[in-house]
């Protein structure tokens, strides 16, 4: 029989670049081994703009949950493919706004796992809790969640960066679909994702995928707005995923358009 600990070792595969811990690498985090590091280093070099990519995606969370808590009054969140814990997390977004709000994460790289248990606490109102869970999994993800989720009433499901995680032959809309189809009406999708426009990205994506123990797809914005069939996309719809809503207040990022994003409504 596998000791537990020989099971998260096994399933950290510190000789491998793991995709959570190398975008922790590109946002100045710790939390990476030096195989995730010098995958970071690579992309870099091949395209130097990528760590300010991983930031404006982490903007757009916040900006998306902002709108999520306080414009639509969404208090239940199911964020997917959480990656490790850094500062503004899907929870404290939400219950700086609404102390009440509940939030269920989900992701399957187990020092994701030891880091949420660790830092992803709840106030005192609402709840947070987390799934060990893969995308792939959509009915197991839905039941897991149920436990700690109303899913009776709305739920805004965050897919940020993970469904260029998995492949056409593994029909990333379907999941997408059965995931809402578990969510009642007045239920969101906030979703963003790499595109394939800029050759750059592509050719240091690929070096990525030769060396990881996950690859990455990029597809075109096409592509990812399919991701929202069926719901009512929020103004100003498929967009520059530094262009949503952006804040005023903030400078922005300059940085290539290589990834896009949306909030939409289920009715």
């Amino acid at each position: 029989m596998t000791h537990p600990r020989e099971e998260v070792r096994a399933r950290l595969q510190t000789d491998r670049p793991h995709s959570a811990r190398v975008w922790n690498y590109l946002l100045g985090g710790k939390d990476n081994y030096p195989v995730d590091s010098e995958a970071g280093e690579v992309i870099l070099t091949t395209f130097p703009e990528f760590a300010a990519v991983a930031r404006v995606q982490r903007r757009f969370l916040a900006r998306a949950v902002r709108f999520l808590a306080g414009e639509a009054g969404v208090r239940q969140f199911l964020d997917i493919g959480t990656g490790l814990p850094t500062a503004d997390n899907t929870h404290e977004l939400a219950q700086r706004i609404a102390p009440e709000s509940r939030i269920v994460y989900v992701d399957n790289d187990p020092l994701v796992l030891v880091h949420a248990q660790a830092l992803l606490t709840s106030s005192d109102e609402g709840a947070c809790a987390y799934i060990d869970a893969d995308v792939r999994d959509p009915e197991r993800i839905l039941a897991e969640a149920a436990k700690t989720l109303d899913l009776s009433r709305p739920v805004a499901l965050t897919m940020l960066g993970i469904m260029g995680q998995i492949s056409d032959a593994e029909r990333p809309a379907e999941l997408v679909s059965s995931l809402l189809s578990g969510l009642p009406a007045g239920s969101y999708l906030a979703l963003s994702d790499g595109t394939n426009t800029n050759e750059a990205l592509n050719t240091a994506v690929g070096v990525y995928n030769g060396q990881s123990a996950n690859t990455y797809h990029l597809r075109s914005p096409q592509e990812i707005a399919s991701f929202f069939t069926g719901l009512e996309l929020v103004e100003p719809g498929v967009v520059s995923t530094a262009a949503w809503r952006q804040d005023p207040e903030q400078a922005a990022e300059s940085t290539a358009d290589v990834s896009v994003c949306g909030v939409a409504i289920k009715h």
